[in-house]
């Protein structure tokens, strides 16, 4: 990726952390947004609100990224549909999907260039539920789905969801851990060391730099992404 210019929003813990890695280390120049830049080290950053759309618009003008991936996204509320309120159901349908619609919307907007690739995080809970996670799993759906409709949209701009199933190590794949721990009377460690073929965000981030440099015309509108690596969906 030597030369190319690469925006990892919710790129400063998790998943977007190890995209931004992989990506500076495969010699991309690499740009985190995120609220808080302190984690960063050595990685460029933009500090700001990722719902802004306002803000998604003056980044993408001013970096004109070659590669945009979106990971940022709300810790699942972990309980029961009835220890929900609304305002914990919806937590996601606030944060992720209006994250994914503000960098859509601007990448068409602004927009980014011709040949360009956006690369966006959904999750592998869309497949199968997430009966813990209020309104979680319906939101990442809603989010590859407008993913797909910007792709309709855009002009010779290349956009793909990942789909990552549980991974350790990241603030939401812990809490799902424990969470899904306790309601089946494991132990977080149990229930990890049973996880089949799971992935860290190091092989998740190795695996977008992969995807990036795949042919336009080859790519999945979709990929699950595991520890085995990418299946298309």
């Amino acid at each position: 990726m030597t030369g190319r210019t690469v925006v990892v929003v919710g790129g400063s813990r998790g998943l977007g952390l190890g995209v931004a890695v992989a990506a500076r280390d495969a010699g991309a120049h690499v740009t985190v947004v995120a609220r808080d830049l302190s984690p960063l080290g050595d990685l460029d950053g933009d500090e700001g609100d990722a719902t802004d759309e306002a803000f998604a618009e003056k980044v993408l003008a001013g970096r004109n990224p070659d590669l945009l991936v979106l990971t940022a996204g709300a810790v699942p509320p972990m309980a029961p549909l009835s220890g929900h309120t609304w305002e914990t159901f919806s937590a996601h349908w606030h944060a992720d999907v209006r994250i994914a619609f503000a960098w859509l919307r601007a990448a068409l907007r602004v927009p980014l260039a011709p040949g360009s690739r956006v690369i966006v995080f959904g999750s592998a809970a869309e497949l199968r539920g997430s009966p813990l996670s209020g309104g979680y799993a319906g939101a990442k759906a809603t989010v590859r789905l407008i993913t797909g409709y910007a792709a309709a949209e855009a002009t010779g701009i290349t956009m793909t969801t990942v789909l990552p199933v549980i991974t350790p190590g990241t603030t939401v794949g812990e809490t799902a851990i424990r969470g899904y721990a306790e309601k089946s009377g494991s132990t977080p460690e149990a229930f990890r060391a049973a996880l089949p073929a799971a992935p860290t965000p190091e092989s998740v981030g190795a695996a977008v730099v992969r995807l990036a440099l795949e042919p336009a015309g080859s790519l999945a509108g979709a990929y699950v992404v595991d520890g085995t690596g990418l299946q298309p969906r």
